[in-house]
């Protein structure tokens, strides 16, 4: 049993032992992708065998790695109670996965089946992909995606600022989400890492997966793999009663990227992982030069701060028709204060 899908500017293939691991990869990524024709950049393979992988000829990493230079193996991997070999090869990189789960990995299943899915996720299909899509130069970013017309939406800010609703209520003829929670920067494009929609548990979307934080998951009707940012909303909750916007400088904005990547609890435990796996094989960066790229990003969009109102209810059109008549404001107040002490825009 095979799927192909796009994932971080990546193609995917995973081929699985049973059903119920193809049914996680197609949860995994939230419906709504489009044929996929590209030769597989990424070959992820679940095997049936729970037996543990043969290390003969490899040698100590770190705690839980051993490698032979060229390829990994990682027990228990991000612990997910899935053992990894992951051998990067000329046409691109190799994940073999066998289930070992322990007493604790069971446990844990049974008392809080999503965080256990969300863990196999990132331990099979995310975290090799952004960490391969990293070896080629991009950049993880904690932040959510769209396309509304021409402009290239991206928004920044905390967990539980209203990211995922802003998405959610993004209608067909307005827009197209990209990402909702994750994407990698390439320089140019905002690549997103597919992922279901996340809503609150009301009583309009009780029918979906229940995942921590009192939320459900439900499948995209549409999506795009990628987006040009355009303009970066940084995004925070106020008290008043309508939505209000500033334009920003670029370090602020690119601060506001770089500290809620490292605080996103779902890169968490990522960075280990990345850095595991550049000692092991020789291959990318130990660490993504995340700050480089997020200066690189805010430097070459219209970075304004968003405060939302108290209560949701601002939808995604509304906040970038607000940014617009704020942003046109500010050049037009630039320009005119240019002139007065003549200096050139």
């Amino acid at each position: 049993m095979s799927l192909r899908a796009q994932s971080c500017g990546l193609t995917l293939d995973i081929h699985a032992a049973s059903g119920s691991w193809r049914r996680l990869a197609e949860n995994a990524f939230g419906g709504a992708s489009s044929p996929v024709t590209s030769v597989p950049d990424v070959v992820v393979s679940v095997e049936a065998s729970t037996a543990p992988f043969v290390l003969r000829g490899m040698l100590p990493l770190t705690r839980g790695a051993v490698t032979d230079g060229t390829r990994v193996v990682l027990t228990d991997a991000c612990g997910s109670g899935l053992d990894l070999l992951v051998e990067p090869r000329s046409g691109g990189l190799a994940v073999t996965a066998r289930p070992r789960p322990g007493a604790s990995h069971r446990a844990l299943r049974l008392a809080a089946p999503g965080r256990t899915e969300l863990l196999w996720r990132a331990a099979l299909l995310q975290y090799p992909a952004l960490w391969w899509m990293g070896v080629r130069g991009g950049v993880p970013l904690h932040v959510s995606a769209a396309r509304l017309g021409d402009c290239g939406v991206v928004l920044a800010g905390p967990g539980g600022v209203g990211k995922s609703t802003l998405l959610s209520g993004l209608a067909p003829q307005d827009g197209t989400p990209v990402s909702d929670n994750l994407c990698v920067y390439d320089g140019e494009r905002l690549h997103g890492l597919p992922e279901p929609r996340r809503v609150e548990a009301s009583t309009a979307a009780r029918h979906g997966r229940g995942m921590p934080h009192g939320r459900v998951e439900r499948p995209w009707d549409r999506r795009e793999p990628w987006v040009r940012p355009s303009v970066v909303l940084v995004l925070r909750r106020g008290l008043g009663d309508r939505a209000t916007a500033r334009p920003v400088p670029r370090d602020e904005a690119a601060r506001a990227l770089v500290a809620g990547t490292y605080a996103a609890g779902e890169l968490r435990r990522y960075w280990a992982f990345a850095a595991t796996l550049a000692l092991g094989t020789g291959r990318g960066p130990a660490h993504p030069a995340i700050e480089r790229e997020a200066e690189r990003l805010a430097g070459e969009a219209r970075c304004v701060e968003v405060v939302l109102p108290a209560r949701p209810g601002t939808s995604l059109v509304e906040l970038v028709d607000l940014v617009e008549r704020v942003w046109t404001t500010h050049t037009a107040e630039v320009a005119l204060g240019n002139q007065s002490t003549g200096v050139r825009a």
